[in-house]
Parts: C-alpha cells; sequence; structure tokens
C-alpha cells in the first residue's frame, strides 16, 4: 500500500512540475501564435486555450472557466475518491489522469485559460496545439482503455 502510494504521488507530482516548466518555458521563450518550427512534423505555437479540447467553448463569454474549474476538481475528486475505496484500481492511469488534470486546472485558476505550444503536422494536416498535461491526461485515459478492453484480467 505504501510502495502504491509513492507510486501515485510521484506520478501526479512528476507530470504536475514537467507540465509547469514547459509550459514557464512557453510562456518566456516562445510568442504567441508563432511558430518555431522543430522538424518536419513538430512546431513549438504557444496559443492560449479558453475552453476545452479542441477549444470547445472558448468563445462562450467567460462563464467557461468557471465551469471547466468546478469540472475539474469534481473530476479530480472522483478519481482520488477511486483511489482511496479501490486498492486494486488502475492507480497508474488514474495518476495521470489526476496530473494532467491538476496542470490544466492550474493554468485556468491562475491565468483563465490554459497554456498550449505542442503543434504536430503533417503536411497541411495540423492536429491542435496542447500541451504536456493533455499528454498525460491521454496516457492515463489509453492505459485505462487498454485494461478494460485487452487486460481485464491485470490491472494498470
Amino acid at each position: 500500500m505504501l510502495k502504491r502510494n509513492i507510486i501515485i504521488f510521484s506520478i501526479i507530482l512528476f507530470t504536475f512540475l514537467l507540465d509547469l516548466i514547459s509550459k514557464n518555458y512557453a510562456i518566456n521563450s516562445l510568442i504567441i501564435n508563432h511558430s518555431v518550427t522543430i522538424n518536419s512534423f513538430l512546431n513549438l505555437t504557444l496559443a492560449f486555450n479558453y475552453g476545452a479540447a479542441f477549444s470547445f467553448l472558448s468563445e462562450a463569454g467567460g462563464w467557461q472557466r468557471w465551469f471547466f474549474i468546478i469540472f475539474s476538481f469534481i473530476v479530480i475528486l472522483v478519481i482520488i475518491y477511486i483511489l482511496y475505496i479501490e486498492m486494486d484500481s488502475q492507480y497508474i492511469a488514474y495518476s495521470f489522469i489526476i496530473g494532467g488534470a491538476a496542470g490544466n486546472l492550474y493554468d485556468r485558476i491562475f491565468y483563465g485559460y490554459v497554456i498550449d505550444f505542442i503543434e504536430f503536422h503533417y503536411n497541411s494536416f495540423y492536429w491542435p496545439i496542447f500541451n504536456i498535461a493533455d499528454i498525460a491526461i491521454s496516457v492515463g485515459v489509453i492505459l485505462l482503455l487498454y485494461s478494460v478492453f485487452y487486460n481485464n484480467e491485470k490491472r494498470v
């Protein structure tokens, strides 16, 4: 149990700090909406997302900030509750989700928007700009889906 809790705390803390440090770099080194080419498929492009994934509700007039703050708190609390009552839960997956949600929640509370800066593209197809917290949430969800569909016997 102690080892499990140390792993949970470490993943959450590492994810949160890596997200915070990378966003600090982006804010201090990049110009808003100006792309810095890294290679043929990756740019660093600073963007402020006032909405959710894919800028959902970004033009909603300001109320969405508080909605997403409350929603994020609820999601984090529900996952913490699941981790507390289910000792055999997919705690690694949940830890990535909490760490990522906490990173984006921090942005919403202190800035009013989420700082995004990673931009993948292939030829003229551009994936929406995202950040380390989004990657962590995606990794957590993928691990959960893997556990549900392919590895029902073993928990991640």
